[in-house]
């Protein structure tokens, strides 16, 4: 199994940045892809940005050219820089793995809540 916890959220001004972090442990070998989702209240969850184990990267429309994911395999973690935040951004973000690169997100973290003030 692969255990993943999310630190980082907080409250930010608008136009503010913020950066998350996803520590993987447990069966990290088995981990391809990692992704960022969030959850904003009365919506559906929405992924964010995505990362293959050999660093190729894809983004939302939404967050495209502000927010930007890494992956440390030496560290087993899983940053998500994000600028220029806006009101909008305000929701849950939890981090997924996809393991074995089956195309499913088998893992996920519990959430934490970003928050961006006008």
């Amino acid at each position: 199994q692969v255990q993943l916890a999310e630190s980082g959220g907080g409250l930010v001004q608008a136009g503010g940045s913020l950066r998350l972090s996803c520590a993987a442990s447990g069966s990290i070998l088995s981990i391809d892809t990692m992704g960022w989702y969030r959850q904003a209240p009365g919506k559906k969850r929405e992924l964010l940005a995505f990362i293959t184990r050999s660093g190729t990267t894809k983004y939302a429309d939404s967050v495209k050219g502000r927010f930007t994911i890494s992956r440390d395999n030496a560290k087993n973690t899983l940053p998500l820089q994000m600028n220029s935040l806006k009101p909008e951004d305000t929701a849950v973000y939890y981090c997924a793995a996809d393991r074995w690169g089956t195309g499913q997100w088998g893992s996920w973290g519990q959430g934490t809540q970003v928050t961006v003030s006008s």
